[in-house]
Order: C-alpha cells, then structure tokens, then sequence
C-alpha cells in the first residue's frame, strides 16, 4: 500500500517539471565572454592600426592611407583600449541596458562607423580559406 503514495507523487513531481531546452537569448552574452572580449580589446586592439590603413587604401588610395589611415587606426586603437578597459573591469555586472552585450555599435556596412565585437585579425585568419588576397573590404 505504500507503494501506490509513492507512485502518486513521483507522477505528481514528473507532471510538474517543466523543461526548456531552447537558449534564452542572451545566453550567449554573460559574464565570461565580456571578460574575454575585455581582454582582446585590450591585447589584439593595434590590429585596427594596419586594418584601418589596408580599408582606407582600398577605397582611397595610398596617400590616405598613409595620413587618414593612420589617424583613423590609432582613434580606433583607442577607443578599443577604451572598451576593453570598461568591459575588464566591469566584467562581473550587466552594464549595457542591463546585458552583457558590447556597448559599442556594431560593425555596419559602410566603413566609416561601427565595430565588431572583437579586433579585426591579420593575415592568418582561421575562418578564411588558405588561399586569401590581403586585401580585405571592410
């Protein structure tokens, strides 16, 4: 007879669990990956030296690269030193509209404005095929 109480409430306690296998949508945004974007701000954000030059040399030409590409690159290396200081520090709270998301904005089609979550990479990119002009198009 004790066994039946038991079985009840077993079905009880299973009818009861509800389980979502589905991400909520900012899972992918916490407190780890803006410690490591922080970090590769800080570390990788000279890349945006050499990546500024070779996007303004493909639309303007060798002497703009070599004036504006720089002034653009070490504006950019900044405010990457910026962000990546903010992100290192504050990395264990939701400072972004109470996320964890970038609070810059984010890469957009023309050159000018926006960033990517994290520095551009050289030369050696792992998500491209072997054979790769050097060119890139921003």
């Amino acid at each position: 007879m004790k066994v039946l109480p038991a079985l009840t409430a077993a079905a009880l306690l299973v009818s009861l669990a509800h389980a979502d296998i589905q991400q909520p949508p900012s899972s992918e945004w916490g407190p780890t990956r803006k410690l490591g974007r922080g970090i590769g701000n800080i570390a990788f954000g000279i890349t945006e030296l050499p990546n500024s030059m070779m996007s303004v040399n493909y639309f303007d030409g060798n002497n703009a690269a070599f004036s504006y590409g720089i002034v653009r690159g070490v504006g950019r290396t900044f405010a990457r030193l910026g962000y990546g200081l903010y992100d290192t520090l504050l990395f264990p709270f939701p400072t972004y509209k109470g996320t964890y998301a970038a609070p810059y904005r984010s890469n957009v089609q023309w050159i000018w404005s926006g960033y990517s979550e994290f520095p551009p990479e050289m030369l050696f990119e792992s998500r491209y095929p072997y054979v790769r002009n050097d060119q890139q198009d921003p």
